[in-house]
C-alpha cells in the first residue's frame, strides 16, 4: 500500500481541546532527553500526522509546550514524541512514567516534502535534537527507498555522548542503503568519526545537486550556514527546506507569539522553503 495514499492528518473536533493520552513506554535517550510512546486512553488511534508536524503536549497542572513528532507516521497505533527537559513543562513531561497521562492536541504545522524527493537525491542535515523532527521523514524515505536516488544523513552533535537515537543510526548504517555521516564538535582520543560542525560535511557530498532536495533541522545558525553550503555545491535554494522554531502558544495562529514577519510558524511552518525565509533569517530581530 502506498504510504502517501493516507488521507492525511486528522485533528480533534476542537483544535484547542487536548485528548488524554497514556504513556505506554518511556525511553531515556540522553541524560535530559526522553522519548515517550503515547496511546489514546479510549483505545483508538490518537491521531494521524505527516512527517514534520508537531503537537502541543499538556502536563496537567503545569502547562503546555510544542513538541515535534519523532515516530513513524505509518504506525497509527502510537504517537512518539522526543522531549528535552529545559523548563517546567518539559521537565514535568519527561518525568512521566508508563501509565501516566497527559494531554495532547494536534497535529499542527506543515510537513517535510518527502514526495519531492522521489526521483531525486535527498540530503537530510540534522543538528542535535533536530534529528527528532527529521526521523519521521527518514522512516518514510526508507520505506520508499526505491523511489529515491542517493539518501544521505549528515548529523552533528556537541560530543559523542550526545548522539541521539544511536542504536537506530547504527541499524540504518548496517542496511547499507543510506549514507550516514556523524560529526561532533568535541571528542576524545577514542572517537573515530568526523570532528567539526555538521555543515563542514556538505562540501564533501557526492550527489546530483541540481536534482536533489535537502531537509534541514537544528539550531538556526546551523540551518543558515547549512543552507548556504548547500547552495555552494549547486543546490537551488527552493529545494532546501528548514524547520523553524519559535515560541508557540496556541498552535492555530491566534495568539501571535510565533509570528515570523508575515507568517505564523505554527500554521505556515514549522517546515518552510529556504527561498521563502532566507531574507528573514539574516535579520537579528523580527
Amino acid at each position: 500500500m502506498d504510504r502517501l495514499a493516507d488521507p492525511g492528518p486528522v485533528m480533534t473536533a476542537d483544535p484547542m481541546l487536548p485528548r488524554v493520552a497514556r504513556v505506554a513506554r518511556r525511553v531515556r535517550e540522553l541524560p535530559d532527553t526522553f522519548t515517550l510512546d503515547l496511546v489514546a486512553t479510549d483505545g483508538g488511534p490518537l491521531m494521524r500526522y505527516a512527517p514534520g508536524q508537531f503537537t502541543m503536549m499538556y502536563a496537567f497542572g503545569v502547562g503546555e509546550i510544542p513538541v515535534s513528532i519523532s515516530g513513524d507516521a505509518a504506525d497509527p497505533t502510537r504517537l512518539v514524541q522526543t522531549v528535552r527537559a529545559v523548563g517546567k513543562v518539559s521537565e514535568a513531561v519527561t518525568r512521566l512514567n508508563s501509565g501516566d497521562v497527559l494531554g495532547v492536541r494536534g497535529p499542527y504545522g506543515t510537513a517535510w516534502p518527502v514526495a519531492d524527493g522521489f526521483g531525486r537525491d535527498v540530503v537530510v542535515v540534522a543538528g542535535g535534537l533536530g534529528l527528532a523532527p527529521l526521523r519521521p521523514a527518514l522512516y518514510q524515505l526508507q520505506a520508499e527507498r526505491k523511489r529515491v536516488g542517493k539518501l544521505v544523513l549528515l548529523y552533528g552533535t556537541r560530543r559523542p555522548e550526545d548522539i541521539l537515537f544511536r542504536r537506530q543510526l547504527e541499524s540504518w548504517r548496517r542496511q547499507l542503503d543510506m549514507q550516514i555521516e556523524v560529526t561532533v564538535d568535541h571528542a576524545g582520543a577514542d572517537w573515530r568519526g568526523h570532528v567539526g560542525v555538521v555543515t563542514k560535511l556538505i562540501p564533501r557530498l557526492q550527489i546530483d545537486a541540481d536534482n536533489a532536495i535537502a531537509l534541514v533541522c537544528g539550531p538556526e545558525v546551523m540551518m543558515r550556514f547549512g543552507a548556504s553550503a548547500l547552495q555552494d555545491i549547486g543546490m537551488p535554494e527552493e529545494a532546501i527546506h528548514l524547520s523553524l522554531e519559535r515560541n508557540m502558544k496556541c498552535a492555530v495562529g491566534l495568539c501571535g507569539h510565533c509570528q515570523f514577519a508575515g507568517n505564523f510558524i505554527c500554521k505556515d511552518g514549522a517546515v518552510m522553503r529556504y527561498d521563502k525565509v532566507r531574507h528573514l533569517l539574516a535579520l537579528r530581530e523580527i
